[in-house]
């Protein structure tokens, strides 16, 4: 008995590797294998295709760079220094001062974004965007503002980019001009995270009107809501987006 399960197994496992090879639009040789061989074909399938598949996916890289964040919290900078002292280019120069940004050292991350806008990517998306993610990490909100409008000067397309918009949207507010409002509502058309929406809900919470108060109250909900739903990925991207919105519900809660 445990022999005609032995071969059973194998061969449902076959099945399984079957269906993940026709989904993910493997090539047909590999069902030849599978049925012809199902022990052997499974052991060489789940080596050469299934796990190689699983390291690919959005989840595992999320949840890779999170363990790795968690070890070594300095890894990326570090690299990236050495990379730029290696080879001083442009690119090099970008990515350090993404990893100074990221690393929380915004006043190093400037002086290189500002070194390499002093060339010939002066106009690059990434660089500017970078530059002025760094101004406004420095509370230089008017050189960061002047930053966006040339980058949508070079990069209309930018305007509706998650980014670029919600980072227009926060440096307006800092400013206090008028269309703050309306720049959080565009960066909330475009957004891949929940992080214009809380960072919305923060500013409409500071407003003197009732009704913004309340709007800010609905957002918050709204995130903890969704994020029951979200999977494992999101929930550790977002992770502080949610807990900001669970403390600003939990002060809200407090004051009624």
């Amino acid at each position: 008995m445990p022999y005609f399960f032995g071969i059973g197994l194998h061969v449902i496992i076959a099945i399984c590797f079957a269906v993940h090879a026709v989904r993910s639009q493997q090539g047909l040789y590999w069902l030849f294998i599978l049925f012809v061989f199902p022990m052997l074909g499974s052991v060489v399938y789940l080596f050469a295709v299934y796990l190689p598949s699983l390291r690919q996916s959005r989840g595992a890289r999320a949840a890779t760079q999170a363990i790795t964040q968690f070890v070594d919290p300095n890894r990326a900078l570090r690299e990236a220094r050495a990379e730029f002292d290696r080879s001083p280019t442009v690119q090099h120069r970008m990515r350090l001062g993404e990893a100074l940004l990221e690393a929380g050292n915004a006043s190093e991350a400037l002086e290189h974004y500002q070194a390499a806008a002093n060339g010939p990517f002066a106009n690059d998306p990434v660089l500017l965007l970078g530059l002025g993610r760094a101004q406004f990490a420095m509370g230089n909100y008017t050189a960061a503002d002047a930053t966006l409008s040339n980058l949508f000067a070079a990069n209309p397309q930018a305007r509706n980019q998650g980014g670029p918009a919600l980072l227009y949207a926060r440096t307006h507010a800092a400013l206090g001009e008028p269309d703050a409002r309306a720049a959080f509502e565009q960066a909330l058309t475009c957004a891949t995270d929940v992080a214009p929406r809380c960072l919305f809900a923060d500013w409409l919470a500071e407003q003197l009107d009732a009704a913004d108060r309340r709007r800010a109250d609905d957002l918050y909900t709204e995130i903890v809501h969704d994020a029951k739903h979200w999977p494992r990925h999101a929930k550790e991207h977002n992770r502080e987006w949610l807990q900001r919105a669970q403390a600003a519900l939990a002060t809200a809660s407090t004051r009624r």
